[in-house]
């Protein structure tokens, strides 16, 4: 029986891919909070639908380029490939710091979005972590998400007001810059690989049925995420708190979501139940959402609401890398695990938008009546699902 311990190398292995992880995505949220309310001065900027676009426009890019960084790092290694990706995000970035206008702003957030190592990183993750343990070690890779997220809503109005927009994306690309001295200074060496699948059949099994439903749910989670964030900035501001000050109800938030998020992890991990933990969250994603579409827009109403969006967003975004990685094939879980970023990539780009489009017509509470409805055929497809065992694999990383 293995130790519900993780291993020292395990450990590391996690930490640091959840660093670089961290600090790719704390560039990409660090727009997020600013973003609407800068638009207006870009050339181009007072239309919704664009500003939407180029919040998502990351994502379009990055579901054409998740499969082939993912089949590539299977053949050519993990790490090579990282280095790549990362100094696309940092040239992307770098080109968004020179917008004068929304175009140029688009075409720097999709240059960003070319840089697609988000299967790359869990399919390291999945190489050296044992199946034991590889729900705790998505958990970190997905609380950084969440702890990326708060951090950007904290530091990036401040660095808006001090630097600007453009100061804003040349942080971006420095911190890209950083995350490719993580991989090559900190992250573990890789284990020796299983032989890749041929092209076309590594990608047929990374469409089976079971992988379908979570690409369906990941897709939908991001759809739900960005567009949200077109609007949540704004109804904050009409409701008396200034962007200067969302900070202080983000940070809260988020941080105590944290918290809460990690006895359903454990009990998903320690007793293999991961199915009735993804049930469940995505049930209160889909509850919190027609709350969001039926109250009023107080502050202390959507801090209560942002509260439980962040519980369920937080876990989903841990279980469902962790039941890819075990329901995909060794030799083919690169393409497996691009696969399933595209769809997340996907839903970051048909979110931003989506949400744009339906508020700039019909309002806010069309956007989150919208992402409801969403998440109720998420739940459907989800109650069908088939958990998979564990197989009792050994740690590839060592002890």
């Amino acid at each position: 029986m293995q130790s519900e311990a993780m291993s020292p190398a395990e450990i590391r292995a996690g930490a640091s891919l959840s660093a670089v992880f961290g600090l790719r995505m704390l560039g990409l949220f660090f727009i997020l909070p600013v973003f609407a309310v800068h638009a207006p001065q870009y050339e181009g900027g007072g239309n919704l639908t664009l500003v939407g676009i180029a919040l998502g426009a990351y994502g379009l890019t990055q579901a054409i380029l998740q499969i082939p960084f993912g089949m590539a790092s299977d053949r050519c290694g993990r790490k090579p490939v990282l280095y790549a990706g990362l100094a696309i995000f940092a040239a992307g970035s770098f080109l968004a710091a020179s917008a004068e206008d929304i175009w140029t702003a688009i075409a720097g957030r999709s240059l960003q979005g070319a840089g697609a190592i988000s299967s790359v990183v869990v399919a390291f993750a999945a190489d050296l972590t044992s199946e034991a343990h590889r729900t705790k070690v998505m958990a970190m890779i997905g609380s950084m998400i969440g702890l990326s997220f708060a951090l950007s809503l904290v530091a990036a109005p401040a660095l808006y007001r001090a630097i600007g927009m453009g100061g804003l994306f040349v942080v971006i690309g420095a911190l890209s810059l950083a995350a490719i001295w993580l991989v090559a200074a900190v992250v573990p060496e890789e284990p020796p690989s299983p032989r890749p699948m041929p092209g076309l059949a590594g990608l047929a099994e990374a469409f089976s049925p079971e992988l379908l439903r979570l690409n369906f749910g990941i897709f939908t989670l991001h759809v739900v995420q960005m567009a949200m964030f077109v609007v949540v900035p704004t109804l904050l501001v009409g409701a008396g708190l200034p962007l200067s000050d969302h900070w202080m109800l983000y940070l809260p938030v988020v941080l105590a979501s944290f918290a809460v998020m990690v006895p359903p992890i454990l009990y998903a991990d320690r007793r293999n139940r991961p199915k009735p933990v993804l049930i469940g969250s995505v049930a209160l994603l889909a509850a919190v959402l027609a709350a969001m579409a039926a109250s009023g827009r107080g502050v202390m109403a959507m801090a209560a609401l942002l509260f439980a969006f962040f519980i369920a967003f937080n876990v989903l975004e841990a279980i469902l890398p962790s039941l890819v990685s075990r329901i995909a094939p060794p030799g083919a879980r690169g393409a497996a695990i691009g696969v399933y970023n595209t769809a997340q990539t996907l839903g970051l780009f048909f979110g931003g938008l989506g949400g744009g489009w339906i508020a700039s017509r019909h309002g806010a509470g069309s956007v989150f009546g919208f992402c409801a409805l969403l998440a109720l055929a998420w739940l459907a497809v989800a109650a069908a699902m088939q958990a998979p065992r564990r197989t009792g694999a050994v740690n590839p990383a060592g002890s």
